[in-house]
């Protein structure tokens, strides 16, 4: 072995132990799935939804917001905001990544994104676009007011009728299977009604009604019954005086 070779093989024995060392410090110890989460929060309930489809238990710690725990704030040191996955001690960010996560550490229950690099790129778009449109778009109608408000009740109906044309006939938004699309959308099919209430419209029927009904026949974590009651969404943002949700499911003051 040439001296090169000796100094690269060592370099790579020494990079190996350094990171079985910080794995280990990492997951200091702890095993198991933790889910940090708050019950209004859509973005958990994404994770909820994923983790229902493959059949993985978990534990749940149920995070208060307004005094947000030191587990949230190591966990996710960044941002501080739910939800956050942790899987052997060591924690996953934000709902698509960790759904994404969730699939491939286990593949075979229930396959969420699909294998074939074309659909899953058009999956993945389709799941930023529900991320940007919809939520962003519905968050901003409770600051806005007269025309500005009218505008965005506008530009949110063809949000909801642009994912109408991309479902077209199909069962489900990837096809026969329910898969990334439709967690990321579900969850906020409960807020239209908190979005209504923002805007002083109705807006129910502006859901894809045919998909919508797919999605209340499902048994589980993937039915409209777990999600937040609209009344209660309704109320905490009436007593923060007409706020704006924030990607971790807290209500942002204007």
């Amino acid at each position: 072995m040439t001296a090169l070779s000796f100094r690269f093989h060592q370099t790579h024995r020494n990079r190996q132990n350094l990171l079985e060392k910080t794995d280990r410090r990492t997951m200091g110890g702890q095993k198991g799935l933790k889910l940090v989460d708050f019950w209004a929060s859509p973005f958990g309930q994404r994770v909820r939804i994923a983790l229902a489809e493959k059949g993985v238990e978990y534990d749940y710690h149920k995070e208060n917001l307004p005094a947000k725990s030191e587990l949230l704030l190591k966990s996710n040191p960044v941002h501080k905001k739910i939800p956050v996955l942790i899987h052997d001690g060591r924690p996953v960010c934000e709902s698509l990544f960790i759904i994404q996560y969730i699939d491939e550490v286990w593949p075979d229950e229930n396959p969420i994104i699909p294998s074939d690099p074309y659909s899953r790129a058009q999956t993945r778009f389709w799941a930023d676009y529900v991320e940007k449109k919809v939520y962003l778009t519905g968050g901003k109608l409770w600051k806005l007011k007269g025309e500005e408000l009218e505008e965005g009740k506008k530009e949110f109906v063809e949000i909801v009728k642009t994912l109408e044309e991309e479902l077209g006939n199909k069962k489900y938004f990837g096809g026969e299977s329910f898969g990334l699309v439709d967690i990321a959308l579900v969850p906020f099919t409960s807020w239209f009604y908190v979005y209504e209430f923002s805007a002083g419209s109705k807006w129910r029927r502006r859901r894809p009604n045919w998909w919508h009904g797919r999605i209340a026949a499902r048994k589980g974590e993937a039915s409209p019954k777990p999600f937040p009651i609209p009344r209660r969404c309704s109320s905490t943002l009436s007593h923060s005086g007409r706020g704006s949700a924030s990607s971790d499911g807290s209500v942002d003051q204007p």
